[in-house]
């Protein structure tokens, strides 16, 4: 592996945590150049680990506009809350049926602070337990390309620490029906509201031009 590939790495990590972390909205351009000078390295690494974001989904490279984080169609953002809710579904099943001896993954601790955060962090506790690792993959992508759209759309949705609060007792009790319910009627709550969220979205985008 050559320096550029070794920085290159280095920087997917980066700036894949400032998506996560909610420093890019969705729609937002990420210029390399930028990158470039805030990590002190040079825009070839830079370039590297946006094309390397790109091919895990955390980025989109258009045509005229260079590299943007995505702006998800009302269509795909329904899509992808589907799809999070069958992997979730699927792991809550594996876990049921695991034998009284397997491993499962620990209640994370919810910070009422970082709600997305959160979010993320129980969704991958019950794919780990799960012991699928193509699973859990999907789910760790999945929850790289949603992070941005949660951060995005907090406000939008009332009494979240509740809701989640919920899921964090069901999953540290083991309550899989629950737990199932409940993640069930939160992503149908999400998916209702797409159609808002999709437009505060455009708001947002449309506020950094």
């Amino acid at each position: 592996m050559n320096a550029i590939q070794t920085k290159s790495m280095l920087l997917f990590e980066r700036i894949r945590r400032a998506l996560l972390e909610g420093r890019y909205l969705p729609g937002q351009h990420v210029d390399p150049r930028a990158l470039a000078r805030e990590f002190r390295t040079s825009v070839t690494p830079a370039r590297y680990a946006l094309y390397q974001l790109r091919g895990a989904g955390l980025i989109e490279l258009h045509a005229r506009g260079g590299f943007h984080v995505p702006m998800p169609r009302e269509a795909a953002l329904r899509a992808r809350y589907d799809w999070m809710q069958t992997l979730l579904l699927w792991a809550i099943d594996r876990c049921e049926k695991a034998p009284p001896a397997a491993s499962i993954a620990p209640a994370p601790v919810l910070d009422p602070n970082d709600i997305p955060k959160s979010v993320c962090m129980l969704f991958d506790a019950i794919a780990e337990s799960a012991e699928q690792e193509e699973l859990h993959e999907a789910v760790k992508r999945t929850n790289d390309q949603l992070a941005p759209v949660r951060r995005a759309k907090q406000s939008l949705i009332d009494d979240v620490h509740d809701e989640l609060a919920a899921l964090y007792a069901h999953w540290a009790a083991r309550d899989f029906q629950s737990l199932r319910a409940g993640v069930f009627a939160f992503h149908r709550r999400r998916i209702a509201l797409v159609p808002k969220i999709a437009s505060h979205l455009s708001q947002q985008r449309n506020a950094l031009h």
